[in-house]
């Protein structure tokens, strides 16, 4: 989609489906439903909630992205990346399972759909950017460690244990000599089925494929009696619209967990929609695919599910597959209505095991490791913010840690604003370029001039270290001329403007000229104007380059 709708206010329903494709679009749909069918299923079972609820989850994704969604690729529902984070959370305030547990889920998908389309209304696709890489690699690391924890009981047929993730851990150690034979082959055989699968092509049903031929064996080989769980009997629950009877005192406990969810769901719809554009040539129009989201997560709200996300494995299918646009994603949402409906006494058999070996394909999955390699070869502080982000989820209940990690990149962001220091420039010999002074670089000064910049935003953040390092450029030179090149300087705030205001004032007592060059940023240049700078700064002083304010205040060559 155009990105000048948004300034137009043009946000027509089912936009997605513009360019459809009958043939393309069925077949990616039919696929899409192949692949999301056990997904759907085993991510529901990590979250503590009967499978059925998954398939809702899904179908309420696909129509709400489709409904107001930009992206032609995307593919919404249950994702495992939220669901451990929401489901630790809802855990601290209600038994997992429990009539209130449901209840505040589909209260929690409301909210997050809530604040994701006021995301997409407001256009705050910059909140997409508060997790850093590094913090998003060790977060996705975290939740991996999570998952696994959570499915190996399943796939051992051991009792799942209580507690932190680390006692969780010890008490599994402990137990490995009581594992059940069959459910450990039926996991870690579908875990190899889908990995050979995804190896050989993404295209291939690995999934369904090995929930098949294990529930096959469950039934021909009689496992059940052998210690084997199945899901069981699963009611063909059709979506019909529910609220949840929740005291407003629960609603309000539930902020904090939304907000955090909510963050996530942006980073990983911007991610997938930037890295699965509808239009090359065009910008990915994030704010968009805020509303589709968050409309998919309301409508999972009122299906009587949990919050959903958009999938990158999911979207990358769809788009490899022939998928033209969102006619597949619900063409998928159609498959999945109809195995409700008709079909759910096929899952009747499907064994635990088999879902926890999905699971633990996409924990190991979702381990960045070519990428924690290269942050560790080309930044070690940035391979540190991984391992503490992936600390904090692993160690602390998971809806903390996830907050923590929020808070953990925005530090960084902080961190790498205050290390703006000051810069002193030189000429380039026979040229008329000025450029950051280097020690292995020749360059030239000029007597009774001092060209300084900084390149970061004028802050709170770094606006004292930088009066202190101008002073220390006036002590050690006494320049009669002072040239601030700004070109790095692409936002000043009121703390900043104050301590320029008294740099300008402290020159022109000591008889320093203060010109300003290079000032391309719009903000800065508003800046200037709000904060009145003009009126300390002559604006016959303010130039295009270092080399025109030289030549006309030094009277240079």
């Amino acid at each position: 989609m155009p990105h000048d709708d948004h300034a137009k206010g043009a946000w027509p329903l089912f936009q997605s489906l513009a360019s459809y494709s009958l043939p393309g679009d069925l077949l990616a749909g039919l696929t899409l439903a192949a692949i999301a069918i056990p997904e759907q299923m085993a991510t529901a079972r990590l979250g503590g909630f009967a499978p059925q609820i998954g398939f809702l989850a899904f179908m309420a994704g696909s129509l709400g992205f489709a409904l107001l969604g930009g992206n032609r690729f995307l593919s919404c529902g249950a994702d495992s990346t939220i669901t451990p984070i929401f489901a630790g959370g809802l855990a601290a305030l209600a038994l997992s399972g429990s009539p209130e547990y449901q209840g505040l889920a589909i209260a929690l998908a409301l909210m997050v759909g809530a604040m994701m389309l006021a995301g997409g209304a407001f256009r705050l696709g910059g909140i997409a950017n508060l997790l850093s890489v590094p913090v998003m690699v060790g977060f996705l690391a975290g939740i991996s460690v999570h998952i696994i924890v959570s499915q190996l009981p399943g796939v051992l047929g051991l009792e799942q244990p209580s507690g932190p993730t680390l006692d969780r851990i010890g008490v599994l150690a402990s137990e490995l000599g009581r594992t059940n034979p069959f459910t450990l082959c039926i996991g870690f055989a579908v875990l190899a089925v889908v990995f050979v699968s995804e190896k050989v092509s993404a295209k291939i049903p690995g999934a369904l494929i090995g929930l098949v031929a294990a529930t096959l064996a469950v039934i021909g080989l009689g496992l059940e009696s052998k210690g084997v769980n199945v899901v069981g009997s699963v009611p063909g629950t059709l979506p019909r619209p529910t609220l949840p009877d929740l005291a407003p005192e629960q609603w309000v406990r539930l902020v904090p967990l939304a907000f955090v969810i909510t963050v996530v769901v942006m980073v990983q719809t911007a991610a997938t929609t930037r890295s699965f554009p509808s239009d090359p040539d065009q910008p990915a129009d994030v704010d968009r695919d805020f509303l589709g989201a968050g409309a998919g997560s309301v409508l999972a709200g009122l299906f009587g599910a949990f919050p959903v996300n958009a999938s990158p494995p999911r979207t990358g299918i769809v788009a490899e597959t022939g998928g033209q646009s969102q006619l597949s994603g619900l063409a998928a949402a159609g498959i999945v209505l109809a195995l409700l409906a008709f079909a759910t006494g096929l899952l009747r058999h499907v064994p635990d095991a088999a879902l926890g070996g999905i699971l633990l394909f996409v924990a190991l999955k979702i381990i960045r490791v070519k990428q924690i390699g290269t942050i560790y070869r080309q930044s070690f502080s940035e391979f540190l913010l991984i391992i503490a982000t992936a600390a904090l989820i692993i160690v602390l209940p998971i809806e903390q840690g996830a907050f923590l990690g929020i808070v953990l990149s925005l530090l960084h962001g902080i961190w790498s604003t205050t290390r703006g220091k000051l810069v002193e420039f030189e000429r380039v010999p026979g040229t008329t370029i000025w450029w950051p002074a280097h020690p292995h670089v020749a360059g030239e000064r000029i007597a009774g001039v001092a060209v300084i910049g900084l390149q970061a935003p004028l802050s709170f953040l770094n606006a004292p270290d930088f009066r202190s390092d101008v002073t220390r450029v006036l002590g050690a030179s006494a320049p009669q001329l002072l040239v601030l090149e700004a070109s790095g300087m692409v936002e000043i705030d009121f703390t900043g403007a104050q301590i320029l205001l008294e740099i300008f004032k402290a020159c022109s007592e000591q008889g320093v000229t203060v010109a300003l060059a290079r000032l391309e940023s719009v903000r800065a240049q508003d800046a200037f104007e709000r904060f009145k700078l003009f009126d300390a700064l002559p604006r016959e002083h303010v130039f295009r380059s270092v080399d025109e304010a030289v030549r006309k205040l030094a009277k240079a060559n």
